[in-house]
């Protein structure tokens, strides 16, 4: 395996943790689809009061899915995340925005993540990463930091 390096994903700027432990992210990728939640609200109409007054009752939560696009991971790491996905476990995965001299811009926690699709290429024998051109993740809850 080779050594850690200062900057290991420098031209992408979408650094993932897939909560495999060890330090540092795991992979980083060019690009990143919108993240975000969507809030269904019921109207309740709490009837027999004067004035009429229509209550607004949170209901679903619901999440949408991130299409992380052109990037590298580390090989073990993500076979692993892949096999558990495979059989439904969930992860914590973070999803961090770097600026242009490598500070943190934005953090994203998707809590009880798990793939929904994975296209890989374009192939290098020289690298030992996994290039992947899509990966789609979907996830239930959204914290972000």
């Amino acid at each position: 395996m080779a050594g850690l390096r200062e900057h290991p994903y420098v031209q992408f700027n979408f650094l993932i943790d897939i909560g495999a432990g060890g330090s540092g992210p795991h992979g980083g990728f060019q690009e990143c689809s919108s993240i975000g939640m969507d809030q269904t609200v019921a109207k309740y109409d709490r009837a027999g009061e004067k004035p009429v007054n229509i209550q607004k009752l949170t209901r679903i939560n619901k999440s949408t899915d991130v299409t992380l696009k052109r990037g590298v991971i580390s090989a073990r790491a993500f076979e692993d995340w892949l096999e558990q996905s495979r059989g439904g476990a969930v992860r914590t995965i973070t999803i961090t925005l770097q600026g242009e001299h490598h500070e943190t811009v934005q953090t994203w926690k998707l809590l009880r993540a798990r793939i929904i699709k994975q296209v890989s290429g374009p192939f290098n024998a020289k690298a030992t990463d996994v290039a992947i051109e899509e990966l789609t993740i979907a996830y239930e809850r959204l914290e972000m930091e």
